[in-house]
């Protein structure tokens, strides 16, 4: 995934994730950076891996197919994926606009609907080891979605 470098102390640039003298946050230009270049190549490979899926989503205004990898987490029937850029990013407004998106991890494709996005600045669907990590880049918002059900089967509820 992506990361920041400690500001020295000499330096008078703003701190991480805040508006620079061009507006834009440093949050925000690694989002684009990740987006235009690093999903790119590391995408194919983290998919594929424990925790990690891609969100394939339709574009608002578009209707073009898009994939972004994501990191996931389990809490009961629900998939939950941490949003280290806010959830003003393009993927999240896209899933909430279209009710849904489809999931791909570990080889499966899974259908998902009814999205909450939400903040937890305790992080409790994270795992405890990787609490510190996503601390570190302020990933406090959530969004939280539901399988669709095979036919046959009842759809999950929210507690």
């Amino acid at each position: 995934m992506s990361g920041t470098t400690p500001t020295p102390a000499s330096d008078t640039s703003p701190p991480s994730g805040t508006a620079g003298a061009s507006g834009v946050s440093v949050q925000r230009r690694l989002a684009r950076f990740n987006r235009r270049v690093a999903n790119r190549f590391v995408g194919p490979v983290l998919t594929r891996m424990p925790g990690f899926g891609a969100v394939v989503h339709r574009g608002r205004k578009s209707g073009r197919a898009y994939r972004t990898p994501v990191k996931v987490f389990r809490k009961g029937p629900y998939y939950v994926m941490s949003l280290p850029y806010g959830p003003q990013s393009d993927w999240v407004r896209n899933t909430v606009a279209h009710n849904g998106c489809e999931l791909r991890t570990l080889g499966r494709r899974i259908q998902l609907r009814d999205p909450r996005v939400y903040v937890d600045e305790k992080q409790t669907v994270v795992p405890a080891p990787l609490r510190p990590l996503l601390r570190r880049f302020k990933a406090f918002d959530f969004i939280e979605l539901r399988p669709v059900a095979a036919p046959g089967q009842r759809p999950a509820r929210r507690p």
